[in-house]
């Protein structure tokens, strides 16, 4: 079997490559192979599916200047009638609390660098913030960063639907098979070896394997430092608090949305580290031994509260810097990384696949410079720290 393209994952990230490749270069021969098209534990169906500007390096805030819009005007950005007219996005904004000393002037500092790339980001008072959310209380904020819109939350699944039918349509092959070796010879990788289907040469392999993407690369020899990372999120009933149009709310380590007369709140595990990729056992203790002390002190109206309902999804988490590992391997050209979002990978599927898509039609990066995201950063050792991780 034989190839142009062929794409390890098909969950958001493989379908949006396949997608923006066959757009912009119909006739091109992509495969993009999936080993579980139920998706039931790919972090794309398990995502809170949110979408922000407020990032602190330009990159990603350039990332998702493209991808509001996309969203926004998913089936008129498709070009196609994909039968998802709409995401449903909800732009109720993003809020960050911030409560040190210098939460103020870093927060100016960011708004300034968004808005001057087209995002919209206000920077609050404690005053300000209470006025425009009295539900909070807000005596250790010192200063608050809120997005009125272009940020809000959306149909992860939605997304993918419309992405792999766009791809199919324009020519793009989906199969069922897993991509178990890959046969690397003269700096190149010469074919990918399925499960299934045997041996597919071909002149590009991408890696969007999602949390299985460090499992692919040492494939090609190449260790990635990307690693499942586990989240449990709770959904939550607070009748004394029914705040439909909230933001989403970042405080301190734990975040909180409304959904559907409900919220959905999670935070980062007091001993975060790798887990197995099979573990979905949910931490059941995090709501309330970590997360509902602190959502009381912030809001009293959640005095009474009950979980509902919950699920864990993992995140590919980039143990150097918590930002995505885009393009080629200096020393395997072929070989292109869509790896390591850390949680945002969703939000940025259309734009990382628009430039993976352009990196391989021309060799190098067109519509967004994803440079600073590159492999030699990994291999140097170099952190390119995105700090607003959520």
């Amino acid at each position: 079997m034989r190839a142009d393209v062929v794409v390890v994952g098909g969950a958001v990230m493989g379908a949006s490559v396949g997608y923006w490749l066959t757009r912009m270069h119909p006739g091109l021969d992509v495969l993009i192979v999936e080993r579980d098209p139920s998706f039931a534990k790919a972090a794309t169906a398990l995502s809170v599916a949110s979408v922000r500007q407020q990032f602190s390096t330009k990159v990603n805030v350039a990332i998702s200047r493209f991808g509001i819009g996309f969203l926004r005007d998913f089936q008129g950005s498709l070009g196609h009638d994909v039968g998802v007219p709409t995401l449903g996005l909800k732009e109720n904004g993003y809020l960050f609390l911030g409560q040190s000393a210098a939460a103020p002037a870093l927060m100016g500092e960011l708004a300034a660098m968004q808005c001057a790339l087209g995002a919209c980001t206000e920077v609050l008072t404690p005053e300000q913030t209470k006025a425009r959310f009295p539900w909070l209380e807000v005596g250790d904020v010192t200063a608050a960063s809120f997005g009125p819109r272009d940020e809000g939350w959306f149909d992860n699944m939605g997304l993918l639907a419309g992405l792999r039918t766009a791809a199919k349509l324009q020519g793009a092959r989906f199969v069922t098979d897993e991509v178990v070796g890959m046969d690397v010879a003269s700096g190149q990788v010469q074919a990918a070896v399925l499960a299934k289907g045997g041996r597919v040469d071909c002149a590009f392999v991408v890696n969007a394997a999602g949390t299985r993407g460090a499992v692919v690369a040492k494939m090609a020899g190449i260790d990635l430092p990307v690693e499942p990372r586990k989240r449990t999120v709770f959904v939550i009933d607070a009748p004394n608090a029914r705040h439909p149009h909230a933001p989403l709310m970042i405080d301190g380590g734990y975040y909180l949305r409304p959904e559907q007369g409900h919220w959905i709140t999670a935070t980062v595990p007091q001993n975060d580290g790798p887990c197995a990729a099979d573990d979905f056992e949910p931490d059941l203790n995090i709501f309330e031994d970590v997360i509902w002390e602190q959502l009381y002190a912030r809001a009293p109206g959640f005095d009474a509260v009950k979980v509902i309902r919950h699920w864990v999804g993992h995140y590919d988490y980039n143990t150097l810097d918590q930002n995505a590992i885009l393009g080629p391997h200096p020393d395997l050209g072929n070989l292109m990384f869509m790896n390591g979002f850390s949680g945002h990978g969703l939000q940025q599927s259309p734009a990382v696949g628009r430039g993976i898509a352009e990196y391989i039609l021309t060799g190098g990066w067109q519509s967004i410079d994803l440079s600073d995201l590159g492999f030699s950063r990994i291999l140097a050792g170099i952190a390119f720290r995105e700090t607003e991780i959520v």
